[in-house]
């Protein structure tokens, strides 16, 4: 009961980690007239199957993984290569702003050596501290199963999805619930991939996301961060 009541509150909307300033590359996809209210549910199942479940879904089971089991190499070489895979600045200084403000914030609510050791990497530049390793050590330092974990995480993902498509005037409120249900299938094979790589395997490839991202750090007028 306590593993479930940490991961509802770390994936909580209200959670102060700054998720809402992500638009996770729909606002680039909105600027560019390439996403219709139609197709948000189909760019939001690729950019899970190719995206983040390849990249951060796997980088938050294997930093779950090497904070469970005391391996901080492990766990510095997961960050770094999690930020390498970030080709774009807007999407390197999210995925590090987000993550030392998880990790900040974990370390007061949740605590534990994992999340203290994992900090100290990061103050001494051994990690970048990305969203996604600082949620799989916290998830691990508070006891949240390893699969529960990642699912949470990617559920908080879509919410958050959902939630830039509501700004944007791409869904409303009752459209956002269902395209949050439909999600569910895809989110179970995402997590059952995570589970199986390698950390040679991290990495996602979404080339046109990719391009979306560096228009859109460019952009005149932007709503969001990414």
């Amino acid at each position: 009961m306590d593993a479930l009541l940490v991961c509802l509150q770390l994936t909580d909307s209200a959670f102060p980690s700054g998720f809402y300033t992500l638009s996770h590359g729909l606002e680039g996809y909105a600027q560019a007239k390439a996403v219709t209210p139609e197709t948000v549910p189909d760019l939001l199942a690729d950019l899970l199957r190719h995206g983040v479940g390849p990249s951060d879904a796997t980088a938050l089971v294997l930093a779950h993984r090497a904070a469970s089991t005391g391996d901080w190499e492990l766990l510095a070489e997961t960050d770094q290569r999690l930020h390498a895979t970030k080709l774009n600045r807007e999407l390197r200084l999210a995925a590090t702003r987000t993550g030392r403000q998880l990790l900040d914030i974990a370390r007061e609510s949740v605590g534990g050596e994992p999340l203290e050791r994992y900090a100290e990497m990061v103050a001494d530049k051994r990690a970048p501290g990305c969203q996604a390793v600082a949620a799989g050590v916290a998830y691990a330092a508070a006891g949240v199963p390893v699969e529960q974990a990642v699912t949470g995480d990617l559920f908080a993902f879509c919410s958050s999805f959902v939630g830039a498509a509501l700004r944007l005037r791409l869904t409303d409120h009752r459209r956002a619930q269902v395209v949050l249900r439909a999600a569910a299938p895809v989110i179970r094979e995402v997590v059952a991939a995570a589970l199986e790589r390698e950390p040679a395997d991290l990495g996602g490839c979404v080339p046109v996301a990719d391009v979306m991202s560096g228009r859109h750090e460019r952009a005149e007028a932007r709503l969001f961060a990414t």
